[in-house]
C-alpha cells in the first residue's frame, strides 16, 4: 500500500465516526433508537462484518443490549429475509467477539 493509500485508510474510522455524531446531533431519537435503526438498516443492506463492529462500539457506548441488538434482528427478520438476518447474525456475534455454539458440544452429530 503506498502512502497515501495508507493515509485515507487511517482517516476511514475517524469520518466514520464523524458522520456518526453528525447523525445523532441531527434526529430527534434517544441514541439507544438510533443506533438500532442503524443496526436495522445494516441488516437490511448486508453489510460487511466491519460495518457491524464499528457500528457496534458505538451501540455499546450508547447502551444498546446484546438482547436489544438480537431483537432488531427479529422484527426485521420477515422484512428482509431469512439470509439477510443470518448473515447479520453471523456479524453481530463476530462485532460483540463472541462465539456460536450449537447444542450440546459432547452429543454425536445427526441429521
Amino acid at each position: 500500500m503506498t502512502e497515501p493509500e495508507a493515509e485515507l485508510t487511517s482517516a476511514v474510522p475517524g469520518v466514520l465516526a464523524d458522520m456518526t455524531a453528525v447523525s445523532l446531533a441531527a434526529v430527534d431519537l434517544d441514541p439507544v433508537t438510533l443506533m438500532m435503526v442503524r443496526l436495522a438498516a445494516l441488516v437490511a443492506v448486508g453489510a460487511p462484518p466491519l460495518s457491524y463492529v464499528l457500528n457496534l462500539e458505538t451501540a455499546d457506548a450508547v447502551g444498546v443490549t446484546k438482547a436489544q441488538a438480537e431483537a432488531v434482528l427479529v422484527a426485521v427478520a420477515p422484512i428482509v429475509g431469512t439470509a439477510r438476518v443470518v448473515g447479520a447474525a453471523g456479524s453481530l456475534i463476530e462485532g460483540f467477539g463472541m462465539e456460536i455454539a450449537f447444542g450440546d458440544p459432547d452429543a454425536s452429530a445427526t441429521l
